[in-house]
């Protein structure tokens, strides 16, 4: 597979899940400095309203509503997570089957275009040989991410179990170094800086400030493309 991200060798993009209330605040910050984000959406838990508790914090979890999701989420891309966000590997391969693709049929007509992506609910543990079997055989995603930071720009040969970068809410540190460096790098060859989490975590700490110094940094640099994970991961492919 050869990439290229509009004629450069670096592309930034972002992903983020759950499809929570926060993703508006989110997409105002991105469309600021002019980047792209994927949100993974569970089109069985739209319209949700409800809390969780996150470093001994009551956070907001409000899913947004379904007919509120093609306008809020304009400009980006929708992406599945599951019709219900269940532990896959602890699931049959028919529900598996029934939670993934469902889920991407609904959010297509939900956002008015084929939805191809996909991330992992629950995390990497939640992950098996079945789970990716099915996914890769009997569903119409044509990339699905993990949550496995690999703090490394390289691109990957497998879509279907393709890991982040980095987790920016967890790995503060981590994310404005590898930042730095991504910035600094000349690339001789394709090149991503993807970055994962839930907007929900921004609310943790009240975090959002930090986001946005970090967002500032990495936009509107002659040589990155900002795209979402379709346009870097499959449109930016040539077979």
């Amino acid at each position: 597979m050869i990439f290229m991200f509009d004629g450069k060798m670096k592309a930034v993009t972002f992903s983020y899940d759950d499809g929570v209330t926060q993703d508006i605040r989110l997409i105002e910050l991105f469309n600021r400095y002019h980047l792209k984000a994927t949100f993974n959406l569970n089109s069985g838990l739209l319209g949700r309203k409800g809390h969780l508790i996150r470093e001994a914090q009551w956070v907001n979890h409000t899913i947004i509503k379904p007919e509120d999701i093609k306008s809020v989420y304009d400009g980006h891309e929708i992406a599945a997570h599951t019709l219900t966000h269940p532990n896959l590997a602890e699931c049959e391969p028919e529900r598996i089957f029934h939670e993934v693709e469902e889920d991407r049929l609904r959010l297509s007509e939900l956002a008015g275009y084929e939805v191809v992506g996909m991330a992992y609910p629950g995390g990497s543990t939640c992950i098996d040989e079945q789970v990716t079997k099915v996914v890769r055989e009997r569903t119409g995603v044509k990339y699905a991410r993990t949550t496995t930071s690999t703090y490394s720009f390289d691109m990957q040969s497998d879509l279907i179990v393709f890991h982040p970068t980095v987790y920016h809410h967890r790995e503060w540190d981590a994310l404005f170094a590898l930042g730095e460096k991504f910035l600094a790098l000349q690339a001789d060859k394709p090149q991503v800086l993807y970055v994962w989490g839930h907007a929900y975590e921004f609310d943790i700490h009240d975090t959002w400030s930090r986001f946005e110094k970090f967002c500032r940094m990495i936009s509107r640099k002659n040589d990155i493309y900002y795209g979402t994970n379709k346009e870097i991961l499959v449109d930016a492919v040539e077979k």
